[in-house]
């Protein structure tokens, strides 16, 4: 994947790394703010279940 995405970039290898950069920032770009806070809502990493009952954080104490 990799080797066919430097074939196919133009110019000369310095082009080529900075296209890359640019390319695998506008990546994260839309993952960071487009397909992660669609995705979040779905997932819920942060609520753990327990006997399929939702548990609270406990308070320090």
């Amino acid at each position: 994947m990799y080797a066919w995405l430097w074939r196919v970039l133009p110019g000369g290898w310095p082009l080529k790394a900075v296209l890359a950069l640019v390319l695998a920032a506008a990546l994260a770009a839309v993952l960071w703010y487009l397909v992660f806070p669609w995705l979040e809502p779905k997932v819920q990493f942060d609520h753990g279940v327990v006997n399929g009952t939702p548990s609270a954080p406990s308070s320090p104490g």
